[in-house]
């Protein structure tokens, strides 16, 4: 009797011992795996709001990620970082994919973004429509999701490109001083400027919503797309998380984490006008299409590409 009985204590701490040996196991798994590092180019507008605030909230640290956002004011820093090894990726637009991919430079297209732009005047400008503007000075960046967004409203009235003068500003902030301070007559300018604007008494001719265009996307470089697939996955696990934070939670809650970490002006308190924000997803294959055309028939690519030339939908999956 006492050795039945030693036999059964003897099983008992057995099934004991695995039963806490798989509870190790559980709480082990849900930790993150400990994933490596990327690095993103964020411009000051809406589309890069999901990443800052994924890195503010922690989402990417939940996710074992590290995630470096590296801030540009211009399309062109922003770009010329990525093509010097710089960035693993950036908040872009599908012109700059399709003038990366005719130099030669391997990117790819992971995800649109959600992005608003806006075609303004200033507050002492007397034309109160696209055709008013005809002649007159509209700031811009050349080349850029900027100018393709500004032709397009300009096409919508029956204006060509020509009928307005075009002048380059590179620069955000500097297009939306010049705004405000009357040395040009209008300028296109993303959220949340365009809002900063709108407060200082810029008024509203054109937006990128009315027409229902949507050129903004993340991209990635080739190199990081093979090397860092977990990393970039994760990514944007946590990007959705950010997502579904901004869909739930009022601006007030998170503007300071804007205007501290994102680099956005004191001027967006209580007037920056969000987007709808969507979990990520493929850009409309209609989108590319138009924007490649509308390269090509300025000669700025050389190639007419295909949209699967341009997009990568590895992640999307």
């Amino acid at each position: 009797m006492k050795k039945i009985m030693s036999i059964s204590l003897i099983l008992l701490v057995m099934l004991m011992l695995g039963a806490c040996a798989n509870t190790n196991q559980q709480t082990n798994s849900e930790e993150p795996v400990k994933l490596g590092s990327i690095t993103m180019g964020v411009l000051p507008d809406v589309d890069s709001i999901p990443l800052i605030i994924a890195q503010e909230k922690g989402y990417f640290e939940e996710e074992g990620l590290t995630v470096k956002l590296e801030q540009f004011t211009s399309a062109m820093e922003r770009d010329s970082a990525l093509q010097s090894g710089n960035l693993d990726g950036a908040i872009s637009d599908i012109l700059a994919e399709a003038f990366a991919k005719d130099n030669d430079f391997d990117v790819w297209i992971t995800s649109m973004t959600n992005g608003s732009y806006k075609l303004l005047v200033n507050k002492d400008e007397a034309a109160s429509d696209i055709p008013g503007l005809k002649g007159k000075d509209v700031g811009i960046s050349k080349n850029t999701i900027i100018e393709y967004v500004t032709d397009q409203m300009m096409k919508a009235e029956g204006l060509t490109p020509e009928d307005i003068n075009k002048v380059v500003i590179p620069k955000m902030p500097a297009r939306l001083e010049m705004l405000q301070s009357g040395k040009i007559a209008g300028a296109t300018l993303p959220e949340p400027l365009a809002s900063v604007a709108m407060k200082d008494g810029a008024k509203l001719l054109a937006s990128s919503n009315e027409l229902n265009i949507n050129p903004g996307i993340i991209l990635f470089t080739g190199k990081s797309i093979n090397e860092k697939e977990q990393e970039i996955k994760a990514m944007y696990r946590a990007y959705n998380k950010a997502v579904a934070f901004l869909t739930s939670e009022s601006v007030d809650s998170y503007v300071d984490i804007l205007i501290e970490k994102g680099g956005f002006p004191e001027a967006i308190r209580g007037t920056i006008v969000m987007p709808v924000y969507t979990q990520a997803s493929l850009p409309d294959e209609k989108e590319v299409v138009d924007v490649i055309q509308w390269l090509h028939e300025r000669a700025l690519v050389k190639n007419t590409y295909k949209y699967e030339e341009l997009v990568n939908d590895k992640f999307m999956r």
